[in-house]
């Protein structure tokens, strides 16, 4: 399968190589307003490829995308200390004005997989702009919290990650939600399973496991300017998941008719995802009244913040 990825910064070229790593891709074009360096990452990056799958991996411009069944957009200006995702808005929404009709000339029939901060309200954008190929577009959403916090109760709870079902829900930021209601270790409600491990769930752990998982980007942020191996693995198992039509379910953002009665709100739900993005949503039944006011307040805020972009 060929990939495009715009942007071979951090986020990008880390995706370029989980994709080399887990062999999800045979072609691979990296495109930056800075060519130099989209040529560094195509080069060493393929300099990797002896010691994990044959893949070629090169630079080029938006031209080179075509055939590419799936374009990742990771162009943009990254978070800084102290941001918000949502801080990211009007530095970023300048860019995918011209980035989409762009990729979209080149790679008419490719999924859109948005990458960018702040990632739904991008996504929404993207969307918009893309016109016809609305339904082949979606966003990277919560993908990495809700692997944050099944690791975390994985860990808590003394199993292993692989036997956790749970999601966070809402925006890819400060307004996410935990959905504890309908979290799962092996089919069992979590809870259950915290009871016969003497391991309980007080609100003394959860709130610590909430906020270890609301607040790890701001951690790593802090420590080394910005996030990227999460995210890149991320990237390539959704790609993955579209190539080989998986119907995999995954946390991630994308356009929702209505949720909790927001209407037209971009935000990451459990999806069925595989070839050609997005098949289908599934809206979790098993929330508590108090989850689903957070994720009523996280859509208004999200649908409050795509209004607020005019394209």
């Amino acid at each position: 399968m060929k990939v495009g990825i715009i942007g071979a910064g951090a986020v990008g070229s880390t995706a370029a190589y989980a994709l080399v790593l887990q062999g999800s891709a045979s072609d691979i074009v990296l495109v930056d307003l800075n060519a130099k360096l989209a040529e560094a990452q195509a080069q060493d990056i393929q300099h990797a490829t002896p010691f994990a799958w044959s893949s070629r991996v090169r630079a080029g411009g938006y031209a080179d995308l075509a055939g590419a069944r799936v374009v990742v957009l990771a162009a943009g200006a990254a978070q800084r200390p102290g941001d918000s995702r949502l801080d990211l808005l009007e530095r970023n929404a300048r860019v995918f004005r011209q980035i989409v009709p762009a990729v979209l000339d080149a790679a008419p029939e490719a999924v859109l997989l948005v990458a960018s901060n702040p990632v739904d309200v991008i996504t929404d954008m993207v969307a918009r702009l893309a016109g016809p190929a609305r339904g082949r577009v979606l966003g990277s959403g919560t993908i990495l919290d809700t692997a944050r916090f099944r690791a975390l109760l994985a860990e808590h709870l003394g199993v292993s990650s692989a036997s956790v079902h749970a999601y966070v829900l809402g925006e890819h930021g400060d307004s996410e939600v935990l959905g504890w209601s309908g979290a799962t270790i092996g089919g069992l409600p979590v809870a259950e399973v915290a009871a016969q491990r003497g391991r309980p769930l007080d609100p003394a752990i959860r709130a610590e496991i909430d906020e270890s998982v609301r607040r790890a980007a701001y951690r790593i942020i802090d420590g080394k300017g910005a996030t990227w191996f999460g995210i890149g693995a991320g990237l390539s198992r959704i790609i993955r998941a579209i190539d080989q039509d998986e119907r995999l379910l995954l946390s991630v953002s994308a356009p929702t008719a209505e949720i909790e009665g927001i209407a037209d709100v971009t935000l990451s739900l459990p999806r069925i995802v595989g070839a050609g993005g997005v098949i289908a949503t599934l809206f979790p039944p098993d929330l508590s009244e108090e989850e689903r006011a957070a994720l009523r307040r996280s859509a208004t805020l999200l649908r409050e913040a795509a209004d607020s972009v005019t394209l």
